[in-house]
This record gives C-alpha cells, sequence and structure tokens, in this order.
C-alpha cells in the first residue's frame, strides 16, 4: 500500500517561489502518474499539474509557464516548483497516485499575500 507525504508548503509573499514535495513509502511509484491538486477554501479540489510515469506533463491553465511537476523515481518523490505564485495560488496542495486511485497526500498548505 503506498502512503503519500507532502511538504514544503508556507506562507510567501507574492511574486515569490516554493517547492512542494510528495514522497512515497510502500511502493514503487514509478510506474504510475502522479498528479499534484489543490483545494482553496469554499472551492471544489482541482488538478493543477500531473506527470506520466514516462515524464510527460500538463498544466491547468492558471499554472502554466509558472509551475513546474517533475519526479525522482529513485526517490520515490515528485515534485512541484512554483514561481511568480500569485494570491489566487492560495490552497492545501495534495498528491494524489495515478489518475483514478483514492490514494492521497494529506496535503500541505500554501498561502500566498499580497
Amino acid at each position: 500500500q503506498v502512503q503519500l507525504v507532502e511538504s514544503g508548503g508556507g506562507l510567501v509573499q507574492a511574486g515569490g517561489s516554493l517547492r512542494l514535495s510528495c514522497a512515497a513509502s510502500g511502493r514503487s511509484i514509478s510506474v504510475f502518474a502522479m498528479g499534484w491538486y489543490r483545494q482553496a477554501p469554499g472551492k471544489q479540489r482541482e488538478l493543477v499539474a500531473r506527470i506520466s510515469s514516462g515524464g510527460r506533463t500538463n498544466y491547468t491553465d492558471s499554472v502554466k509557464g509558472r509551475f513546474t511537476i517533475s519526479r525522482d523515481n529513485a526517490k520515490n518523490t515528485v515534485y512541484l516548483q512554483m514561481n511568480s505564485l500569485i494570491p489566487e495560488d492560495t490552497a492545501a496542495y495534495y498528491c494524489r497516485l495515478g489518475i483514478n486511485l483514492e490514494v492521497w497526500g494529506q496535503g500541505t498548505l500554501v498561502t500566498v499575500s499580497s
């Protein structure tokens, strides 16, 4: 059974950067696509970025050019580099195993101040 633990969230000023990490344990995630999602207060959880097992990436429009998802299979970890942060990026960020699997981390909070 895979467990996911996110880290790297925090408070940052608009224009700043953060790097989120999602460390997996229990088995290798190398064969799985991995996704970063976020949920702002009062809003539905949305997909932010996804990376396939082969390294192909896709992003929601609002973060294109600012966020970069990557993976290090040797470390069993997925990252989300977030640059040029804006207040609208404020949310709890979650990583997810696969595309339709209900395996999530506990989340890490990102707060962007204006």
